[in-house]
């Protein structure tokens, strides 16, 4: 029986001796396997290609616009006068030639009555030295009896009163143009938007910081005004078509086509203007409404197509990583429109070339690569 549990104790110990001496060999055969794997992988990373294709996005850019009148006028007294009577108020639907209010100055109908008495006065004068030219040259048909500088002097006096009456009938013109300035009429068909006077008011020619007699919209019609950055103003056409909301009407898509490009970049804002014209029959959009503005991009045929994600920007250069042989290369390349998960790209590749899917600049250029 001592026999026995002494060959097993023997047993034991002869096994815990070579486990402890095998023990250590092993765990660190595997750590330097596990270290041997992490190495593989930062040298030779696992990717997921993408093929380049070529294709034609069509995309659209969200842009902030504003709803403005078709036309706008300020409406002011050409001569100083006072409010004799309005005939319409905030929010009066005018048509053109309508009167809307009328003025009145004393001083312009005394004026008008000199002039027409100054027309009178030359008038005389003229009838006069006519009278005595008509009876000089009538005697100078008789030889020797009057000279001939009295007979021109008498003609020239003449025609110098006739161009004086000539003058006082354009300054009697001039003053009862004055009276068509007495009454306000609408230049066209809208709707009026303010009224900065009362009856009795006194008014005159308007100038910076003096409020118009009349402020006069045309609501029928209205531009919507967006600008659009550089980047994106190549192609645009007159004949798209953009959609835009406004925050009162959030459940209403409007739909408005490109009419006018101003076909030059704001020098500040860097940016083309378009309008569209809305026409506003329901009166559902206000002047000066801001608008989310939808507007297509130009799309180009025949361009290279990669995923977003394919396309690095780092602070070297903006690339795409290309695969050959499991061998990684960056490839320097300019980035067009996008839309989804594609994006247009411009550089050194072919249709049919195999890129990274997930690209980032850890997979550095010259490397190998696994897939």
């Amino acid at each position: 029986m001592k026999n026995k549990i002494g060959t097993v104790l023997t047993a034991i110990v002869i096994c815990t001796v070579v486990l402890s001496s095998c023990g250590p060999d092993k765990k660190e055969k595997e750590e330097q396997e596990q270290t041997v794997k992490q190495e593989n992988a930062i040298d030779t990373p696992s990717v997921t290609l993408a093929p380049v294709v070529k294709g034609k996005l069509t995309a659209t850019i969200a842009i902030p616009g504003e709803l403005i009148p078709y036309q706008e006028v300020d409406l002011y007294a050409k001569v100083n006068s006072y409010v004799k009577t309005l005939l319409v108020d905030i929010g009066s639907q005018v048509h053109q030639g309508q009167l809307l209010a009328t003025l009145e100055a004393p001083e312009i109908n005394s004026q008008l009555s000199e002039a027409e008495s100054r027309i009178k006065q030359m008038e005389a004068v003229y009838i006069a030295s006519k009278a005595t030219y008509d009876r000089l040259y009538n005697t100078s048909k008789t030889p020797g009896t009057v000279s001939q500088n009295d007979l021109e002097q008498a003609e020239a006096k003449k025609n110098s009163d006739l161009a004086n009456v000539d003058a006082a009938k354009s300054s009697y013109k001039e003053v009862a143009a004055n009276l068509n300035y007495l009454a306000i009429k609408a230049p066209f068909d809208g709707v009026i938007t303010a009224r900065n006077v009362n009856l009795g008011a006194y008014v005159g020619p308007g100038g910076k910081g003096t409020d118009p007699l009349f402020v006069l919209q045309d609501q029928n019609r209205m531009r919507l005004v967006v600008s659009v950055p550089e980047n994106y103003t190549g192609g645009l056409s007159d004949k798209n078509n953009v959609t835009f909301t406004v925050a009162a009407l959030q459940n209403q898509k409007f739909t408005a086509q490109i009419k006018r490009l101003a076909g030059a970049l704001d020098v500040k804002l860097r940016s083309e203007r378009l309008e569209m014209d809305v026409y506003n029959k329901d009166k559902k959009l206000l002047p000066h409404m801001y608008a989310d503005v939808n507007v297509p991009l130009p799309s180009h045929d025949s361009t290279l197509l990669v995923p977003k994600t394919a396309v690095v920007t780092s602070t070297e250069k903006v690339f795409v990583i290309k695969v050959t042989n499991h061998k990684a290369e960056w490839i320097e390349v300019k980035k067009g429109f996008q839309a989804g998960d594609q994006t247009e790209i411009y550089g050194k590749l072919e249709k049919g070339d195999q890129v990274v899917s997930k690209a980032s600049d850890e997979i550095r250029d010259g490397s190998n690569v696994r897939y």
